[in-house]
């Protein structure tokens, strides 16, 4: 029991005002009268635009129970005096001591301060506040409120802040660990989703790019949730015009678009890579999320700008060495990139995977790499090769096989089973192991259709280039015989396609 006294209420404290977010506030007491007076002084606040909600506990073990299974009380008024002379204060240890909630703030009362005088409690317990009941009336109990309400926001923004930070860190250093594009939008997005604790949400991360023919385009490099990608192309995307507007917008104004449930921020790095996440979500986002969010996008932006040059850099390594390779032939300028551009295409055309299809069309600029191993006498050669020259030439896929099978990558193995099984035949009349039919690897019988076409539109010392339509009725006379007889259809009816791929490599030359 208490003389808790009610006095110097204010005619009007806060209107109510109903909201949906509340702060929880419990009441730990044995006195009935003071769990009411409490309600109806504090009942109707609201701090922060949210209102106060009341829980009662009517002893030390009750309020154990709640604090266990609510780990949301912002702050708690304690007696100290209930169970025994000391249970709040047993309660007040409890709480930080085992239950490891630094987080709540705590505010004793005792109607008996000489049995635990305020100078020890404040030292030796970590309370928020001491309040002798007789003295603590309307306005101090309000003020008190506030003061505890916004000094357990301050320390959940730090913790939110700091936890943030922590999985921004985890996050990051799991997306330096990725090297493929699509793998690395798809590990964006859940990590993000993981960072921001969003739910029903949908995500994307959309990436502009100058293609090969120089012409800007808006990738959809991932996405989850409600809207579920079909193609790479952010104009093709089944997506709603007010979406698609947003960002087009946010790129053409290159700055963040933030709306109530939606957040479409613009990412630009030093080598003018751009790119834009895109998140929309259910509930509103608060001033931390925002900033967290901003903090890892940027993080995102420059992992992306790393992968793509890092993307970049190998495609061009395998150009220049297959440049360095043409360059013994002048012959042959050019020719590797031609390959390369017609087995993409081809073994997209057949079905193959995207990424797979990437793979081939890197990989096929090193088919010829043996040919460093053959003599440059044996190349220079004006006319017909000899029988023993010949012989040498031949060589060239098993040495060729064997440069690339010493690389770990993707691509050194794709690259070593085109290069050491392009010359084989589908009948098994080819070189070097006389390979049959499915037996030849599918990324070798690709390439061997697109390397014969480029080598008969070629012109030789020894030959003038073949006609077109020539090439087309050899494509369809080898059917069953040099070539995979389903290739070789799929190349004659795409044949124009294939030749304007080619025309283009040596269009960007004359550039």
């Amino acid at each position: 029991m208490s003389d808790f006294m009610f006095s110097d209420e204010p005619e009007e404290l806060v209107v109510p005002v109903q909201a949906e977010k509340s702060w929880r506030v419990l009441v730990v007491d044995d006195d009935q009268a003071i769990h009411q007076v409490t309600r109806m002084v504090l009942g109707g606040l609201e701090v922060e635009h949210r209102r106060i909600e009341l829980l009662s506990a009517y002893s030390a073990a009750e309020a154990r129970e709640i604090l266990a299974s609510d780990k949301e009380i912002a702050l708690a008024f304690v007696d100290v005096v209930m169970e025994t002379e000391h249970a709040g204060l047993d309660l007040v240890h409890w709480i930080r001591t085992d239950l490891k909630n630094q987080c709540i703030r705590l505010i004793l009362r005792t109607g008996q301060a000489g049995q635990a005088p305020e100078e020890e409690v404040i030292r030796d317990y970590d309370i928020n506040g001491y309040k002798e009941k007789t003295d603590f009336v309307a306005n101090k109990m309000i003020s008190t409120l506030y003061a505890g309400i916004r000094g357990y926001r301050d320390i959940i923004t730090i913790k939110k802040s700091l936890e943030g930070l922590r999985r921004l860190i985890e996050a990051s250093n799991d997306m330096l660990k990725i090297r493929r594009l699509k793998s690395f939008g798809s590990a964006a997005l859940d990590n993000l989703l993981t960072l921001m604790e969003l739910e029903s949400s949908a995500l994307y991360i959309a990436h502009t790019a100058e293609d090969v023919y120089s012409e800007s385009r808006d990738l959809v490099i991932a996405c989850t949730g409600k809207y579920i990608c079909c193609t790479g192309n952010l104009d093709n995307d089944d997506l709603s015009a007010e979406v698609r507007d947003r960002i087009h917008h946010t790129f053409k104004t290159r700055q963040h678009n933030v709306g109530e449930h939606f957040f479409a921020g613009y990412y630009e790095t030093l080598n003018q890579t751009a790119s834009v996440l895109y998140v929309e979500h259910e509930n509103s986002t608060d001033q931390l999320q925002v900033e967290l969010l901003d903090m890892y996008t940027a993080n995102v932006s420059l992992i992306l700008e790393s992968l793509t040059n890092h993307n970049e850099i190998e495609q061009d390594l395998i150009y220049l060495i297959g440049g360095a390779i043409e360059s013994r032939s002048p012959q042959t300028a050019h020719h590797t990139e031609r390959v390369a551009r017609m087995s993409e295409f081809i073994a997209l055309t057949l079905g193959l995977s995207e990424p797979f299809a990437r793979v081939i069309g890197i990989a096929a600029a090193l088919h010829d790499i043996g040919m460093i191993t053959v003599p440059e006498s044996v190349l220079s050669t004006p006319g017909p090769l000899n029988d023993e020259q010949w012989l040498l030439v031949r060589q060239h896929p098993v040495a060729g096989g064997e440069i690339l099978a010493r690389g770990k990558g993707v691509i050194a193995k794709a690259g070593a089973r085109i290069a050491r099984h392009h010359h084989e035949n589908w009948d098994g009349s080819g070189y070097p192991e006389g390979l049959k039919g499915e037996e030849i690897p599918v990324e070798a019988r690709i390439v061997a259709i697109a390397d014969r076409i480029e080598c008969l539109r070629a012109e030789r010392p020894y030959r003038k280039p073949w006609p077109d339509h020539e090439i087309r009725t050899y494509l369809t006379e080898q059917q069953g015989k040099a070539f995979d007889p389903q290739l070789s259809q799929l190349a004659v009816n795409h044949f124009d396609r294939l030749l304007e791929l080619s025309n283009q490599v040596a269009l960007q030359e004359e550039v």
